[in-house]
């Protein structure tokens, strides 16, 4: 059963129903929003609903969870699946599935799906990998809620006890919690280098030599300062580890915890190596973008002026020609190794590699 006539019990309607389950659908106008659902599900009354389903979604808001307790006495004994978010993280003192569980105390109370968005229910099992987090004092009732899942393609997590629907409920208003400080790093470290940059490439001959290099600003200066940043958050990422290792050595043994700074550190390595890696992505497009510049084409034309005048031939000097091959050639290699350093750090890639595969391409 599920009760509501909104886009996600719409879409959680036809989920069910691709599934192979009988589905009704309760509804305060049943006729004006049968067209809405789809002919496998039965759109009726919510009291019909209630009454005839085991397991009933609820999918209407918690401000009107009030409107549904006429049906206390026929929800009575049945398994009450809340899917309900919050607008703000802890809106409210208690989360949304125990005030439900206090409302209906007859009933048994489960909270899953809610990080499932509407769109994700519609595509089908090509979001099958989805995870679904539940939770509830039941046990019975978890089970039956996380094959449900499982026959519809998803995921099934268990989270424990209904004390945890808080911090399922968080989940989706939370934006990128474990990227909050590598990103803040990698901006500092950004900034600081471009500062120096622009200090030295733009603002130094412009002092010295009264020359206007302003234009090197939005591509040559970005360049310099990306490679700068590439190397030194992929410092960051093995640091931590020989700093936990020489701890484990000054106080002889591994199971000592590590301080809370050591500990956050090591735990966001990923993220900043991952950021190393944008950014030396970036920089490899700035340089192939380099030649494309007008300001490079003038001074091409500039010197090959000069060079008419001069009445040379040539200007070809051998050692910074085989310095440069070689320069590019490690760079392509150093930028190949990072990729795969990146590639094997993804969760998908990581979880299909044993302990020594991943040791051994670090």
């Amino acid at each position: 059963g599920v009760l509501g006539s909104g886009d996600f019990a719409r879409s959680l309607a036809v989920r069910l129903a691709c599934s192979g389950f009988r589905v009704l659908v309760g509804s305060r106008s049943p006729k004006r929003n049968a067209s809405l659902f789809p002919a496998a599900a039965e759109v009726t009354c919510q009291a019909e609903a209630a009454k005839k389903a085991d397991v009933i979604f609820v999918a209407v808001f918690r401000e009107h969870y009030s409107t549904l307790c006429d049906l206390a006495d026929v929800l009575a004994g049945k398994i009450l699946v809340d899917v309900s978010n919050n607008t703000e993280i802890n809106h409210h003192k208690e989360s949304n599935a125990e005030y439900l569980a206090s409302l209906f105390p007859a009933c048994t109370v489960v909270k899953g799906f809610n990080v499932v968005s509407a769109w994700t229910l519609q595509s089908g099992a090509r979001d099958g990998n989805k995870q679904v987090l539940i939770c509830s004092n039941n046990q019975e009732a978890k089970r039956t809620v996380a094959e449900i899942a499982q026959v519809m393609g998803f995921t099934p997590v268990d989270m424990g006890c209904l004390s945890s629907a808080r911090e399922i409920e968080n989940v989706p208003l939370r934006l990128l919690p474990a990227w909050k400080i590598p990103t803040f790093l990698a901006l500092g470290l950004f900034l600081c280098f471009f500062t120096y940059n622009l200090i030295r490439q733009v603002i130094h001959p412009y002092i010295r030599e009264q020359k206007n290099k302003l234009y090197k600003i939005p591509v040559e200066v970005v360049n310099t300062t990306l490679p700068c940043v590439s190397y030194v958050m992929l410092s960051l990422v093995y640091l931590p580890g020989v700093l936990a290792a020489c701890s484990q050595l000054y106080h002889g043994t591994k199971y000592r915890r590590f301080p809370d700074w050591l500990d956050q550190w090591l735990q966001h390595r990923k993220q900043i190596g991952l950021l190393s890696f944008l950014c030396a992505a970036l920089h490899a497009v700035y340089s192939l973008c380099l030649p494309l510049r007008r300001s490079h084409r003038y001074l091409l034309i500039e010197t090959a002026v000069k060079q008419a005048v001069e009445k040379k031939m040539t200007i070809w000097v051998e050692e910074e020609v085989w310095r440069m091959e070689i320069y590019i050639s490690v760079g392509i290699i150093a930028l190949g190794l990072l990729s795969l350093l990146a590639i094997t750090s993804l969760p998908s890639i990581a979880n299909s590699l044993n302990w020594r595969e991943f040791s051994f391409i670090q």
